[in-house]
């Protein structure tokens, strides 16, 4: 069921549906269609879905880079009609300007954006450090993208995520192009980044997509699962797993029981997605059907 909606929330969709006009074919695909989701201030909110479900689709129109075609989108009760500096997006491909140095790169809205109205070319400059720090790339502030691994680059998109100073971080499969053990240890340290010690009322409200089905459970307050053609919300799960969390919780039986659950509610689409078949029910079928 979808959780209830209030006029106190972070962010709000309410009947939200997006459709997509291909003017070659003359022919309107419907992407998503009625989500509804209410989101509070500080909560960790991770969608995951079969390919093709429309979970980028949700994220960019909270984020103002596409609009919705019916229904609402509001952060705190003011509907979203376009990109803000109150909202920071980051992408699994890092977005690095080749030519900027780490510091350049995490400095760039302060220097050249809204982000930075009001303050000194100093406390520009400490905050930049600051983040830098946070994120744990010291000693790098003068690199080139080129120069760094991929967790660093990655690590660097969101010390520039931060450094901007928004309520809400926007994260499309940021941690998607890593290797798996860079991106166990990058859910740690985004736990960290994220506050996870720190009470709610002191977090960034957080957005996140992903394929990974472990990951989503390890980082989120709350999955959205959602189904596709078009995308709909299927179920909303609460993630009652202690925080702080960290690798062992994967060894949790609890940790375990969600992640099967959620992957029992999109098994069939995920497989169906990439024209596989489903050999788990093919097994449970009578023999000759």
């Amino acid at each position: 069921m979808n959780t209830p909606l209030s006029t106190t929330s972070k962010l709000r969709l309410a009947g939200v549906s997006k459709s997509f006009f291909a003017p070659r074919t003359q022919q309107t695909t419907l992407a998503v269609a009625d989500v509804s989701l209410d989101i509070q201030a500080g909560e960790f909110i991770c969608i995951v879905g079969p390919s093709g479900c429309g979970k980028s689709t949700v994220l960019n129109m909270i984020a103002g880079l596409d609009q919705a075609t019916a229904g609402v989108i509001e952060k705190d009760g003011v509907p979203i009609t376009g990109p803000g500096a109150d909202r920071g997006v980051m992408f699994q491909d890092y977005a690095l300007m080749p030519w900027q140095t780490v510091q350049q790169n995490v400095g760039f809205g302060l220097y050249h954006g809204t982000p930075g109205a009001g303050l000194s070319t100093a406390q520009r400059a400490e905050r930049v450090r600051h983040f830098i720090e946070l994120v744990g790339l010291n000693g790098s502030e003068k690199k080139y993208p080129h120069q760094l691994s991929g967790g660093m680059r990655q690590r660097v998109a969101l010390a520039r995520l931060l450094a901007n100073g928004p309520d809400v971080l926007l994260m499309d499969e940021p941690l998607g192009a890593l290797d798996a053990q860079t991106r166990l240890i990058l859910q740690i340290e985004l736990l960290r980044i994220w506050g996870q010690t720190a009470p709610r009322e002191q977090r960034k409200t957080a957005v996140f997509i992903t394929h990974d089905i472990e990951e989503a459970v390890f980082l989120a307050d709350r999955v959205v699962v959602m189904s596709s053609h078009p995308g709909r919300v299927r179920a909303i799960l609460d993630i009652p797993l202690p925080r702080p969390r960290d690798e062992h919780v994967r060894g949790d039986p609890d940790y375990g029981r969600l992640v099967e659950k959620i992957w029992s509610l999109i098994r069939e689409e995920a497989y169906r997605a990439i024209g596989g078949v489903d050999t788990t029910v093919q097994a449970a079928a009578p023999v000759g059907v």
